[in-house]
């Protein structure tokens, strides 16, 4: 019990400080390009991470066992991570970390014709509930939508990006892959693509924007092991729930250092977004146990 405690403020702390990043990435965003904070963000966190991946299983827990599904995985989660930072920049913090939970929807939709899931009615309307969440939020049938409509657009392609980085993990899984090569490939990949990129749009940075910057990197790197930690002390159905917390978290410091503030039924559209993704991760938790008892 005392474990499933320190579960749980392990993932509320990760939720925590994605919000914290997300909030520094939104105050650079004006100074300096998308690129460049993702580079510097992919490059701390694999310098603050790798030695400790290596410390789990050496060079040979790189070596990876599926190439073609890293690459996959590397131009997916790239896609979700660009299209995230310029959210950033673009959009209310709530909104954009609002927007990021849809990914449990996509890949419900795209689980089907991918992974040959089977997916039950129960599910379909909670996809459907969440979407309309999305049209609550952003209002396009309003003369003046209350949210711009290509950010907005733009948010969403990469949250599909992170369903099939998300396909690809679990292709990759079930070749055997393990979870250190998963990760440190990634950080190496998007550190590499982002310094190359990058170079015709670089702008050398100040003391403080250098700051900010490096700050990105490390609270990052702090989310992730916390987030590791959390679910490696408890099963995912006990601390899954508290990443929505970042929800709060985003809405909070978009208000104090943005003076952001949802409409009401802003609100509205990002509870209904909330509900519907607890209520896709429950079912597919409930199809998972049911599986597991008719073996």
């Amino acid at each position: 019990m005392q474990n499933h405690g320190r579960a749980i403020l392990c993932v509320m702390a990760a939720s925590f400080l994605y919000a914290c990043s997300a909030a520094v990435v939104r105050g650079l965003s004006g100074a300096y390009p998308t690129l460049e904070l993702m580079l510097f963000r992919s490059l701390i966190v694999v310098a603050v991470t790798l030695p400790l991946l290596l410390r789990e299983g050496g060079l040979a827990a790189l070596r990876p066992k599926a190439p073609l599904g890293h690459l996959a995985r590397l131009a997916a989660g790239y896609l979700g991570m660009i299209t995230a930072f310029y959210g950033y920049g673009t959009l209310p913090l709530a909104t954009n970390t609002a927007l990021g939970f849809c990914m449990p929807l996509f890949l419900t939709i795209l689980s089907v014709p991918l992974l040959g899931e089977v997916v039950g009615w129960r599910r379909r309307g909670a996809v459907l509930a969440g979407l309309l969440g999305v049209l609550v939020m952003v209002r396009p049938w309003e003369a003046q939508a209350a949210l711009p409509l290509f950010p907005v657009g733009v948010v969403l392609v990469g949250v599909v990006g992170w369903a099939l980085a998300m396909i690809s993990i679990r292709r990759m899984g079930a070749l055997g892959e393990s979870n250190v090569a998963i990760v440190a490939w990634f950080g190496i990949g998007s550190t590499i693509l982002s310094a190359v990129l990058v170079v015709p749009y670089w702008v050398m940075p100040d003391w403080g924007g250098l700051a900010g910057m490096v700050a990105i990197g490390l609270i990052t790197a702090a989310a992730q092991l916390l987030m590791t930690e959390g679910y490696r002390m408890a099963d995912t159905t006990l601390v899954a729930p508290f990443e929505y917390g970042a929800i709060v978290y985003a809405t909070a410091l978009g208000a104090i250092l943005y003076g952001e503030f949802p409409d009401p039924i802003g609100l509205v559209g990002i509870a209904i977004i909330v509900a519907a993704g607890l209520y896709v991760w429950r079912r597919e938790v409930v199809v998972a146990r049911l599986a597991l008892g008719s073996r």
